[in-house]
């Protein structure tokens, strides 16, 4: 993780350039012949720069993927699971179409780099699925779900296997109303939480 004190030097809208930069080159030849000298060229910048503040490609690609998102699952906190569970389907399904195709030719490439599976476990898949266990736990504590429910482990499993399932098994990304049905038909009811659809 890169620190505060090192990434202080750059502006946040000249950070989303360099993130946008990477997105966009990545989209169009792929991980592997994504550079960090070719994100230079695009922004204009000393390739000492890029590596001065993350460190390596994999570093940068997954802080491009986390940095562009709209809304992040730590800030989601409605007061009830149901809530929260129906925010998570609105955030993560919103950059669906932008993001799944990337997401999956990342985890390909990730099969042949090792450092590159590691900075996603470690920048985006971990933080978002400690985010997903702190609302359950927060559900627990409120008595809305039962400590012992075994469907407790399953929660982000599920969420983040649907977003890549709907696309392979339907041809389309899992949108709002989709990850909303399948939250209210399938997540809730596993837990033993019954909530009005599309209700708080």
């Amino acid at each position: 993780m890169t620190s505060t004190s090192s990434r202080s030097k750059i502006t946040p809208e000249r950070e989303m350039e360099f993130y946008v930069a990477a997105l966009d080159l990545l989209r169009e030849g792929g991980y592997e012949a994504l550079t960090m000298e070719g994100i230079a060229a695009r922004t204009k910048c000393g390739k000492s720069t890029l590596y001065r503040q993350w460190h390596s490609k994999p570093q940068l690609v997954c802080a491009a993927l986390r940095g562009t998102r709209c809304v992040t699952l730590a800030e989601i906190d409605t007061g009830t699971l149901a809530g929260d569970l129906r925010a998570v389907a609105r955030a993560t399904s919103a950059n669906a179409r932008r993001d799944t195709p990337l997401t999956h030719a990342l985890v390909h490439a990730a099969k042949q780099n090792p450092e590159l599976a590691k900075a996603l476990r470690e920048n985006l898949i971990e933080p978002e699925v400690a985010e997903i266990d702190a609302m359950v736990r927060r559900a627990v504590d409120r008595g809305e779900v039962a400590a012992g429910n075994p469907a407790i482990e399953f929660v982000a499993v599920q969420l983040f296997g649907v977003m890549r399932a709907a696309l392979l098994l339907h041809g389309s990304h899992a949108d709002e109303a989709y990850m909303t049905r399948f939250v209210e038909a399938a997540v809730l009811p596993a837990l033993g939480v019954t909530a009005t659809p599309s209700g708080p």
